[in-house]
């Protein structure tokens, strides 16, 4: 069980699919450590589909909520919060199931959670400190996803197109983008935003420095 003072923050980065929010995750990951942040993306935790045939798992809407098993991440993040590692899925997106295997995630200062719909999700808004959205145009979001998704995920580019008219950009509209409001922080341009990227950096070294001090502990984090 971690010994730290105080309760880690906990800061969710969302955004449109290919908005650059993960650019913008990694950012904070590789220039704070791996040794003061813990990264949980959101798409992890996609339910297993592999009782389903290859045809009918790709049918499925995979940008609504229900498609992701948030109770569990939800349960993994006060796992952290209170000191305890957590075992996380581990997604195949080719094959649209789990791993058997999963990742060990270490509880840290940080716990940095990233996904399209994070801020949707009441549950999880409602356990994080710093919320963060990626606003980037839709022609630039959606040229990135399709290069994505046939670089890194084997699909075909007939197969994106009908995915993004049929449920990504739907969803988007009724999910991802009025989820917008709630954040604290809306960086443009995804991680070409170096200025804002920036800012936010400063900010959670400062919040990590002063969780080393116990008279101020109370100020970062939630009971």
């Amino acid at each position: 069980m971690n010994e730290r003072v105080s309760p880690p923050v906990i800061v969710g980065v969302a955004g449109g699919s290919g908005s650059g929010k993960t650019t913008i995750a990694n950012a904070i990951y590789q220039r704070l450590g791996a040794d003061k942040v813990a990264y949980i993306p959101h798409d992890a935790y996609y339910y297993d589909l592999s009782h389903l045939p290859p045809e009918e798992r790709a049918r499925q809407n995979f940008d609504h909520p229900d498609s992701l098993e948030t109770p569990l991440l939800v349960q993994h993040l006060k796992a952290l919060r209170q000191g305890y590692a957590v075992n996380i899925p581990i997604y195949d997106f080719a094959t649209h199931t789990r791993l058997l295997k999963t990742r060990r995630v270490e509880p840290r200062p940080i716990i940095l959670v990233e996904g399209i719909l994070v801020l949707a999700e009441r549950a999880l808004r409602d356990m994080m400190d710093i919320k963060i959205f990626v606003d980037t145009d839709a022609d630039i979001r959606f040229i990135r996803r399709l290069q994505r998704d046939i670089q890194e995920r084997g699909r075909t580019m007939e197969s994106v197109i009908n995915q993004y008219l049929g449920t990504v950009r739907p969803m988007h509209l009724e999910f991802v983008e009025p989820s917008k409001r709630y954040a604290d922080i809306i960086i443009p341009e995804g991680g070409f935003n170096t200025v804002a990227l920036d800012m936010v950096i400063a900010r959670l070294r400062n919040m990590i420095q002063m969780m080393d001090r116990p008279d101020d502990a109370e100020s970062y984090g939630q009971e």
